[in-house]
């Protein structure tokens, strides 16, 4: 009997790439547009951010759930973790560009002081930077230059930076909200649950 996700498997593999970057593209241009237009609220620019930010993290934890769902449920989403991985790079860059263009309109100098004063903004940096390496090398060339099994461990550096980016998130609220948290538990659970299938693969804590 077909299951659903024997269903969604089939589709899967029907669907291009391309098309999980375009789709993953839209929403740019449209909250810039809302944002233009009064959509956004009375402050548009800090929406508009925040909107790209909260978007980036949404795609760091929908690829992080990508390997689970294929091993625990038989989801296999494989092929569209590199998009998703590079897409979650590229709402990162509108983020950070538009809080230095509109937020801050290239005043270089506050923006410097800000990394070092304000903690939030440091780790939000700190996350941006360990990103640039994984999206430099999500393509096959660096595959095959770096060997699969380096690559691998380069690209462990999305765990650390789920954990900088969610964190950046609950701090940039300044109050306790239920959303941040939603997404800190969510990639506390991912983490908790790759922990305990790499114990389970290396035989940790198995008595023989």
């Amino acid at each position: 009997m077909t299951t659903l996700v024997d269903t969604i498997n089939r589709f899967a593999r029907k669907v291009p790439t391309w098309v999980v970057y375009l789709l993953l593209t839209v929403p740019i241009p449209l909250f810039f547009y809302m944002a233009a237009t009064g959509g956004l609220g009375v402050e548009p620019i800090n929406s508009l951010e925040r909107e790209m930010g909260e978007f980036a993290l949404k795609l760091i934890v929908v690829g992080l759930m990508i390997t689970p769902a294929r091993k625990y449920l038989g989801l296999n989403l494989l092929k569209f973790r590199r998009a998703i991985g590079v897409m979650s790079f590229v709402y990162v860059v509108v983020h950070l560009g538009i809080w230095v263009a509109l937020d801050m309109a290239f005043r270089f100098e506050q923006m410097w002081s800000d990394i070092w004063k304000r903690p939030y903004i440091t780790i939000g940096m700190v996350a941006f930077i360990a990103m640039i390496p994984l999206a430099v090398t999500s393509n096959n060339l660096s595959l095959r230059r770096m060997g699969a099994a380096s690559w691998r461990k380069l690209h462990k550096l999305t765990y650390p930076i789920a954990v900088l980016g969610v964190v950046h998130f609950i701090m940039v609220q300044k109050v306790w909200e239920r959303e941040p948290m939603i997404y800190l538990a969510v990639i506390i659970g991912l983490l908790a649950l790759r922990y305990t299938s790499k114990q389970k693969e290396t035989g940790v804590g198995v008595r023989g």
